[in-house]
């Protein structure tokens, strides 16, 4: 079974013997195939690509006002 997952310090194999016996542990992991995500870059392109639709949805134009601005950003 492969697993894609971030390089959150809690995300390893550790933490399958914190939720289940031994003997559950050690045959679950045997079964995983752990990949992980770039340390530089995985939650920093959730980020972007929100930030990039919010630009495509919302700031793709002239906003006259800060007060616009906050009211457009609300509601999107």
């Amino acid at each position: 079974m492969r697993l894609v997952m971030d390089n959150l310090n809690t995300h390893s194999i550790a933490s399958l013997y914190q939720a289940f016996e031994p003997e559950v542990a050690l045959r679950l992991a045997k079964r995983l195939e752990i990949h992980y995500t770039p340390k530089h870059g995985s939650w920093l392109n959730v980020a972007e690509i929100e930030l990039s639709v919010m630009t495509r949805q919302c700031l793709g134009r002239r906003i006259p006002s800060l007060e616009d601005l906050a009211h457009e950003l609300a509601a999107w």
